[in-house]
């Protein structure tokens, strides 16, 4: 079958990319203040947004100052900004827009995560005189393969299907499940790190909060790369839409969308419509209502012995 030369070849790619980076022939860069980075092995769906905002919530509750440092995956903007948590996604990504909305800290994007990072500290400089706050670390997200930054913590969140997946172009993985060895943190759900024989496993539960009532009978929709895993959610807090429909992973809405959406939200008799937290952030303005998202809250078990300890490791106390 084609599919196993092209897995084959993808996969001498990234060990190849990844020996280099190993044995120091390839530069990785290094920034004045820790980096803590939240990644994956595999391409979206595995709740590295809402552990970050967990992450992030907790670092605040025990003040210490920090940043995110982000690419910034599907904005229209190029080079390094700082995020305006009153912009748009098409400005700076769906997500970094989220995170700075929901956790009130500096969000930077860019290609170059280092350029980024330079970027952040400069401004954490004017923002430490002002407020007095001296910034702690940088929190790197989805940055497990951006190996040219370096790293001082690096958390991966797995995936349902990781441990089963293949390697890209034809399954979701971007590594191999031996990457997992550069980890210093591996986050999954119970059930799936039971499989796991690793001692840096931190076990996680992931639950939806609604911010208020649902209605009664919604559409649920949704632009991310496991729908299925949102209407398996929201039936665990006793929403069933009486109907669904899924976009592509990040996707950007057009006034074309939103109608399709109300069309079928029509046929199905709908009196309301339930979507992600990322999907919502994306439909400001355009007049699609009633619409409720509820929160994808991630519980870590043991956390402030966990977060605690990786603080201890990078030196931040």
């Amino acid at each position: 079958m084609i599919a196993d030369p092209l897995t084959w070849l993808f996969g001498r790619i990234v060990r190849e990319r990844n020996r280099r980076y190993d044995s120091g022939q390839a530069e990785i860069k290094r920034l004045r203040m820790p980096v803590v980075s939240v990644g994956n092995l595999s391409v979206g769906g595995s709740g590295k947004t809402p552990f970050v905002q967990t992450l992030g919530r907790w670092l605040t509750a025990q003040g210490v100052a920090f940043d995110i440092l982000s690419r910034g995956y599907g904005r229209q903007s190029k080079g390094v900004l700082r995020v305006d948590p009153a912009g748009t996604p098409a400005m700076y990504g769906d997500e970094p827009l989220l995170l700075a909305r929901s956790l009130n800290v500096p969000v930077f994007v860019g290609e170059e995560r280092y350029a980024a990072g330079m970027a952040a500290e400069e401004a954490a400089e004017e923002d430490a005189a002002r407020e007095g706050r001296p910034l702690r670390l940088h929190l790197l997200d989805d940055g497990f393969q951006h190996r040219r930054l370096h790293r001082d913590f690096d958390i991966v969140l797995l995936a349902p299907g990781d441990l089963r997946g293949s390697l890209l172009p034809f399954g979701r993985l971007r590594e191999p499940l031996s990457s997992l060895d550069r980890a210093q943190a591996v986050v999954a759900p119970e059930d799936l790190a039971e499989l796991l024989k690793a001692p840096n496993i931190w076990h996680i539960k992931r639950r939806l909060v609604l911010p208020c009532p649902a209605p009664t009978r919604p559409l649920a929709f949704c632009g991310v790369a496991r729908p299925k895993q949102f209407w398996q959610a929201l039936g665990d807090i006793g929403i069933y839409p009486v109907g669904t429909y899924a976009f592509g992973d990040h996707h950007g809405y057009r006034p074309k969308d939103v109608a399709l959406l109300r069309r079928l939200a029509r046929q199905h008799e709908a009196n309301g419509f339930v979507t992600t937290e990322k999907d919502l952030i994306k439909l400001e303005g355009m007049g699609l209502e009633p619409m409720v998202a509820p929160e994808l809250r991630i519980e870590l078990e043991n956390m402030n012995a966990r977060f605690g300890g990786m603080l201890e490791a990078i030196g931040v106390r």
